[in-house]
């Protein structure tokens, strides 16, 4: 059973998540800018926006870290599942999450944080 509360628990797996999609972010950018595109400039705004507001999330999951003492450490990895520590009080939880669950999960917050910037942008409009 696990003594992390649920709070913490989704803090924890934000700071799981938030990297890996910043990563994908950053790589896709640079495609945009290498690439092919007639107009690049709408692809690599969007995606810039984007990154401000998972940089954003991000910095405010490390201060919620760092509020309740809770760290966060990388565990061991195969092809089938990646495993992280949680500390939180002196206690170690150890979670092995499947590697296409990270992925899916991965897949879904860029689409969500895309949508997002989309949205504030036709609303400015």
């Amino acid at each position: 059973m696990s003594r992390i509360p649920n709070e913490a628990l989704v803090v924890l797996e934000t700071v799981i998540y938030l990297p890996m999609v910043l990563s994908i972010f950053e790589r896709d950018c640079k495609a945009f800018e290498q690439g092919t595109f007639k107009l690049k400039r709408p692809y690599i705004d969007l995606v810039h926006e984007a990154m401000k507001q998972v940089q954003s999330e991000l910095h405010a999951a490390h201060q919620y870290l760092q509020k309740n003492r809770l760290k966060i450490m990388r565990g061991n990895r195969d092809e089938l599942f990646s495993e992280y520590i949680f500390i939180y009080n002196d206690n170690e939880e150890h979670r092995r999450y499947s590697n296409i669950r990270l992925r899916n999960r991965v897949e879904e917050l860029l689409s969500i944080y895309l949508t997002r910037v989309q949205f504030k942008k036709e609303k400015d409009v």
